[in-house]
């Protein structure tokens, strides 16, 4: 998936609940910002959530009504945006609204079910099954153990954040 009018590579990150994507991108960011990369993240919830805290202006503005609060300083900015929907957004609508301007990749966490390239995280100790063989769209798989199914795409050690930032750089940014 790219940018409509832009040419910033989105890269997703699917597996099960407690497979450990986030503490996978936890480690990656920092190896992707030390190559000088300017990343955005687009994070997936499955449920109701907050950003700001109650006692918090932002919190007690948008508590009372507000349908978008933005909080900036000179370090960040935030915006909050309340509203109902039928569905969850797609996201090709929440790239749209990432400064892609400023960003060389966005990396997504979740999403798993939409058609992008996306690198499946895979622990076969949980018992779940892997999800490679029905998406057409999982460009590598990232696993803690040897798979005992054949894999035509890339194998990758999900315990080497190093060797998953060089397939990504290689892959997605040329480099």
């Amino acid at each position: 998936m790219m940018r409509r009018g832009a040419s910033i590579p989105v890269l997703g990150f699917a597996a099960y609940s407690g497979t450990g994507k986030t503490t996978l991108l936890v480690k990656l960011l920092p190896l992707l910002k030390g190559r000088g990369l300017r990343i955005g993240m687009i994070k997936h919830a499955h449920h109701e959530f907050d950003v700001d805290k109650p006692g918090k202006d932002s919190y007690e503005l948008r508590k009372a009504g507000a349908d978008r609060v933005l909080v900036a300083s000179r370090r960040r900015w935030a915006l909050m945006v309340e509203g109902e929907r039928e569905e969850n957004p797609r996201l090709d609508e929440l790239v749209d609204r990432i400064d892609g301007n400023t960003l060389d990749l966005i990396l997504v966490e979740g999403f798993k079910r939409e058609a992008f390239p996306k690198i499946e995280l895979y622990r076969p100790s949980l018992g779940y099954p892997p999800m490679y063989p029905q998406d057409v769209s999982i460009v590598a798989v990232a696993s803690d153990e040897p798979l005992t199914e054949p894999v035509t795409l890339p194998l990758l050690d999900l315990n080497e954040p190093p060797s998953i930032a060089d397939f990504i750089v290689a892959r997605f940014l040329g480099s």
